[in-house]
């Protein structure tokens, strides 16, 4: 018998409205033995079965739930099901040479993510009770992937994260099968990249911004670009494949720019694509003094919060570099702008970029709005599902 875990009177709001998860402050009591890992049932504060999930003492999130059936049997088939829905939705809606196969809660898999590049695939746990089924999960994507005739070479795992540790669990990264080249050659878009798996940020790559990266090509044929936050040279290698005259990519990470300098090598365009090693808040400045102007500027900043209390100085991070970018594009010129962080709300994100408009006197042509990529869906009432926000503008000068 699992153990019966019931919401407090009026608790639950969360997995009421579709969400998955319930916190400590929302459980009344847990009768019955487990140990924290271990799948429970779900009872409203009136005994009204509300489906299964893990539990993990550990972590505020007490609950993360994986059915609201609480007949269903959480075994082999289950998790085949689980997968083969997630396969099925990316073969609809995405490129699937790359892309992510699992995302977390929105796929109903809480805690996991999967990332495929070309023939290896990238697995990140962090939650305890999915962790002891990453071995089983990991022989099911194979098997999936092998129905279509896609061949996997190799597995590693990127468990390397601070949220485990909010789990209670260590941080690890290494193989799930056989050693192989962690530096695996991926092409999106038409662009090729060495995606390196086993030091590169997060999975090694962020797939997420695929389309957004697609959509800046055709603002980018003969002009003059630049990249900021570039990475690994992501944004700025799509520049230069369709046609831009020149393009220039900025990080503060060596590593990153030592990446992308490859990358630019890779597809024949080191002689128009180059990068620096800088502080994008210090340079933005220098080359604004020095009367530089761009016909598009692409700002792609990390997560400048990862916590609702940070968000105030988040936002004067955003409205600086937008500001800063802004004052850098030519007149009738493009602005590319996304934040990555949940906290940083649509609403919110959106009317920083309009101040810093304000400030700067410039206005704002909207040419599109777009989010993170299908193979990152957003599962409603599940809000952390939500955190890329990427326009496109046309910035012009005041008249």
């Amino acid at each position: 018998m699992r153990a019966v875990v019931t919401l407090k009177k009026g608790e639950g709001r969360t997995i009421k409205s579709g969400g998955l998860w319930i916190f400590d402050n929302e459980i009344d009591s847990v009768m019955g033995s487990f140990t924290d890992g271990d799948l429970v049932e779900v009872h409203d504060f009136d005994g009204y079965p509300m489906g299964i999930g893990f539990i993990n003492r550990n972590s505020k999130i007490r609950v993360r739930m994986l059915t609201r059936d609480v007949k269903k049997e959480i075994n082999e088939d289950f998790f085949r099901m689980r997968i083969k829905n997630a396969w099925e939705y990316r073969k609809k809606t995405v490129d699937t040479s790359s892309c992510r196969l699992v995302f977390g809660d929105a796929d109903f898999l809480p805690g996991l993510v999967i990332d495929k590049f070309s023939d290896v695939i990238v697995v990140q746990s962090l939650a305890l009770g999915i962790d002891r089924y990453k071995e089983l999960i990991v022989k099911l994507v194979r098997e999936t992937l092998a129905e279509d005739g896609i061949g996997i070479r190799g597995v590693y795992e990127r468990s390397d994260a601070k949220e485990r540790e909010k789990e209670g669990m260590e941080r690890v990264k290494g193989f799930l099968s056989e050693p192989f080249d962690t530096n695996v050659e991926i092409i999106e878009n038409g662009v090729k990249y060495i995606v390196d798996v086993k030091d590169g940020q997060k999975t090694g790559f962020f797939l997420d911004q695929k389309y957004n990266r697609l959509a800046i090509q055709r603002l980018c044929k003969d002009a003059k670009v630049l990249d900021c936050f570039t990475h690994t040279g992501s944004f700025a290698l799509n520049a230069g494949i369709a046609g831009a005259k020149s393009v220039l990519g900025v990080d503060a990470s060596e590593l990153a720019v030592r990446q992308a300098t490859e990358n630019a090598a890779l597809n024949g365009l080191e002689s128009t694509v180059h990068f620096v090693c800088r502080d994008v808040f210090e340079l933005l400045p220098e080359l604004e003094k020095s009367g530089e102007k761009f016909d598009v500027v692409i700002l792609d900043p990390p997560a400048f919060t990862k916590s609702r209390s940070s968000v105030k100085n988040a936002t004067k991070g955003y409205r600086e570099i937008n500001l800063r970018g802004m004052k850098l594009v030519k007149n009738g010129g493009y602005l590319a702008t996304c934040s990555c962080s949940h906290f940083m709300t649509y609403e919110l994100f959106t009317k920083t970029i309009n101040q810093a408009a304000h400030n700067v006197h410039k206005r704002l042509r909207q040419v599109e709005f777009r989010t993170q990529a299908p193979d990152h869906p957003i599962l409603w009432a599940a809000d952390e599902s939500y955190y890329l926000k990427f326009y496109i503008f046309q910035v012009c000068d005041e008249f």
